[in-house]
């Protein structure tokens, strides 16, 4: 058996591509994955903070391939990746959800709304009747999980797990783990995770 472990934000569109495309690796039989959500702008916070100083100031010949190299990588997926007009999001409430999703089986179908809310559709997912729509459409009881994630259960989980990547070296999302601390970052490094295990 192989263990991979998913820290994820859905804020960004390259996790999304990663999450998509993880779903194969994930249906093996001999691949347990471990979902782990955290706040990405945590990270950058703590250790990735040129990340806002390309926003800020980006250069335009890379800021133009950047979109031509997402939207290559959306259609090779046959993803609707857009830009959402809240850019960067807050997703604190919606990744709390996460691990309410996570209690109840409902991660994965619970994560592709989100991302095709905000991604496809454009949704501000910060707000609460977001989160809630998110939840419903993942079968969960949005009543309860909107109580839940305000706990402080909750917010420590995430601070937690968000904390922990920072702590085994990653630096932004996606950030995937094989069999304990082989690393891995961004959707266009599945090809390596696959060739790991068949290694």
């Amino acid at each position: 058996m192989h263990t991979i472990e998913f820290f994820f934000d859905v804020s960004s569109p390259w996790t999304y591509l990663a999450f998509e495309g993880i779903q194969e690796i994930a249906a093996r039989p001999d691949v347990e994955m471990v979902w782990k959500p955290i706040l990405v702008g945590g990270v950058f916070n703590s250790v990735n903070p040129s990340v806002y100083e390309n926003r800020a100031k980006p250069v335009p010949a890379k800021a133009r391939y950047y979109q031509k190299d997402l939207q290559d990588w959306a259609r090779y997926a046959g993803l609707e990746i857009g830009q959402p007009p809240v850019f960067p999001v807050n997703s604190v409430k919606v990744m709390r959800g996460a691990f309410v999703a996570l209690e109840e089986g409902r991660l994965v179908p619970y994560a592709r709304r989100a991302f095709q809310r905000y991604w496809g559709e454009l949704a501000d997912i910060s707000q609460e009747d977001e989160v809630r729509g998110i939840a419903e459409a993942a079968g969960l009881d949005a009543d309860a999980l909107i109580e839940k994630i305000g706990q402080q259960a909750y917010k420590d989980r995430l601070r937690d797990t968000t904390q922990a990547l920072i702590e085994r070296g990653g630096f932004g999302s996606p950030t995937l783990f094989v069999d304990g601390d082989d690393m891995y970052f961004g959707n266009d490094r599945l090809v390596l995770v696959a060739a790991r295990l068949a290694s």
